[in-house]
């Protein structure tokens, strides 16, 4: 697939503020010569704004176990990847996920059937760090994955317009994990850059063509659910602030106005599972 893997590359490595470039670079620093490639993705990213937000990056380790001076942290993002930390550098504010390579190129690709890794980044992403062309290299051989694994899963229609499909595509990934966005999500994200996914349909679809992706879109929904469930209740053990942040995006996806309590505060999980028979009745999260 080169010509999916040149445009792959060319969204890759478009410039990002240079603050972007010096928290991945920190980032990378903290797991030191573990560290093989950070990638930038999500809504700061499509809306090219960092003040006040939350700022999303990947970062893709060799190894669990040199990642990390904890061994439990190695075994957690071992059983369920990826582990994900809160992080700030020069006044912004960032959470990181961590996969190592070989995790990354299995999650971006059709062998899998949770949608986490290849609903992300069958979206716009930056290459903004590396430590060297092996490592570029390799984290473009993974994204490459994402976009015909996504249309693959999709199962596009006869004569189904472009950017219906991908609209239609990421509105079933959406609904595949617990998710603050209001309905529409999907179709937001694609209208956000018609023009890209009109360049990606033709080499993403070809690409396709060839994939055999695994499971139904029901064993999705309750596979990555569960999953959600698992990586918050770890989030709640690696995410310094975790209740208040999933209150914050709660908030500002769902419009809702979740003011925790100081001992939802101490105890994130018990928040977690606390609020979610209301978030889910009142359909904040679906």
């Amino acid at each position: 697939m080169p010509e999916l893997r040149s445009l792959v590359a060319a969204e890759l490595k478009l410039p990002v503020d240079h603050q972007v470039t010096a928290m991945a670079a920190a980032i990378a620093a903290k797991h030191g010569a573990a560290s093989r490639a950070v990638l930038f993705y999500g809504s700061c990213l499509r809306q090219k704004q960092l003040d006040g937000l939350m700022l999303d990056f990947y970062l893709i380790v060799s190894d669990y176990r040199a990642a990390y001076d904890k061994g439990w942290l190695a075994a957690a993002n071992r059983l369920i990847p990826p582990n994900v930390f809160y992080f700030e550098h020069d006044g912004l504010v960032a959470k990181y996920a961590v996969l190592s390579e070989a995790d990354f190129h299995r999650l971006a690709g059709p062998e899998t059937s949770s949608v986490s890794v290849w609903a992300r980044f069958a979206q716009p992403s930056r290459l903004v760090w590396s430590e060297n062309k092996d490592a570029r290299d390799r984290a473009i051989d993974a994204v490459c994955q994402a976009a015909p694994t996504l249309l693959a899963a999709a199962r596009p229609r006869p004569d189904e317009p472009a950017l219906d499909l991908w609209r239609r595509a990421f509105a079933l990934t959406y609904s595949a994990e617990l998710r603050a966005e209001r309905k529409g999500r999907g179709s937001s994200v694609v209208d956000l850059e018609p023009e890209r996914y009109q360049r990606f349909t033709a080499p993403a679809l070809a690409a396709a063509m060839s994939m055999l992706t695994h499971g139904s879109w029901g064993w999705r929904r309750l596979e990555g659910k569960a999953l959600s469930v698992a990586r918050l209740a770890k989030a709640s053990l690696t995410f310094a602030g975790g209740a208040d942040y999933i209150a914050w995006k709660i908030n500002r996806h769902a419009g809702t106005q979740i003011e925790l309590k100081p001992w939802q505060q101490r105890h994130p999980l018990l928040a977690g599972i606390s609020l979610l028979p209301r978030l889910l009745k009142s359909g904040a999260v679906r």
